[in-house]
């Protein structure tokens, strides 16, 4: 097989088990909040529900799609599309094993906030096309945030870059496995950087707390409220792609990727991708959406002046640090 029809083939199942890993997290999710609400969830369609999200997917597809009469019907068409896209070309970079990676580049970590900084870009998209005032705030919302939170993530994801002197992300994992430890270590800056990303990271996937575009007690569902069927699902897709696909980012950078003890490989990579994933959830049930001033002045006011004195103190660390100790 040629090596176009080797990435061909491997992109394609990388997105099936992608999908398939979003269909039983969402039931997952459901099941998940009704333990910590004291309900049941989905109990009905299948053993223990695990078929509601197909019988989802089978409702959504079978209703009518709808187009406002003042939407700008290419724009409005083609915003949940690229938004699917967007929330899968980050995968590309994804260093799931140490053979198993579609795109080893060596700007793997600038590839991967290039294209995640893209999402917005459907999401305002979407609200402008709509033609709806509640679509319309969603989506300037979404801009401001994704703007902002970008600032933070960035600064959290330097940490590991300069710690390894690698901006891919295959390189990363790498060294935390040459050197038998995560990129959390040390502890200052690691372990503030993570939390750091982890935040702009569920502000970047409008994840709560951060869920101010779609926030559906002030805005309806925000840049999704005139979207039905299978492009609504399209934005519900793309929304858990980009937590998924975040938290796979937050393994490889923080957590080792694909190391472990007792035999390193894909399990690892795919244990701590789905540990973070389930903390989304654990937060998300948990807290309270913020107000649009408390986001700002949190990203703004400590998040941001945080981010910069950690990527500093990175590049102290290397600089002055012990030659044994990196």
């Amino acid at each position: 097989m040629s090596a176009l029809g080797h990435g061909a083939l491997y992109g394609a199942v990388l997105i099936a088990v992608m999908l398939s890993t979003v269909a039983v997290g969402i039931w997952f999710e459901r099941k998940f909040a009704g333990r910590m609400q004291s309900r049941l969830g989905p109990t009905i369609v299948g053993p223990m529900g695990l078929l509601q999200p197909l019988a989802d997917v089978v409702k959504l597809l079978q209703k009518e799609d709808i187009i406002p009469a003042g939407a700008d019907r290419a724009l409005f068409n083609l915003a949940p599309i690229l938004a699917t896209i967007f929330s899968l070309g980050v995968a590309a970079v994804l260093p799931l094993s140490p053979r198993m990676i579609a795109a080893d580049l060596d700007i793997g970590v600038v590839y991967m906030l290039a294209i995640g900084g893209l999402m917005v870009v459907p999401t305002f998209m979407a609200g402008w096309a709509s033609n709806n005032k509640f679509a319309l705030l969603g989506g300037m919302r979404a801009v401001a945030q994704s703007i902002s939170y970008g600032v933070p993530l960035v600064l959290a994801v330097l940490v590991p870059v300069i710690l390894s002197g690698s901006l891919s992300l295959a390189g990363i994992v790498r060294w935390q496995s040459e050197h038998h430890w995560f990129a959390l270590w040390p502890v200052i800056p690691g372990l503030p950087a993570f939390a750091l990303y982890f935040m702009a990271m569920l502000a970047e996937a409008n994840r709560i707390p951060f869920d101010i575009p779609e926030a559906e007690s002030e805005l309806v569902a925000g840049v999704t409220t005139e979207y039905t069927g299978a492009k609504f699902t399209l934005f519900y897709l793309a929304e858990y792609v980009h937590t998924l696909v975040g938290s796979a980012i937050g393994a490889a950078l923080f957590f080792g990727g694909w190391d472990g003890p007792f035999a390193p490989g894909l399990h690892w990579m795919v244990a701590k991708t789905l540990a973070l994933f389930v903390v989304v959830y654990w937060v998300r049930w948990t807290l309270l959406r913020l107000r649009s001033d408390q986001l700002m002045e949190l990203c703004w006011k400590w998040l941001t002046p945080i981010g910069v004195a950690l990527v500093l103190f990175a590049a102290a660390w290397v600089q002055f640090a012990p030659q044994g100790a990196l």
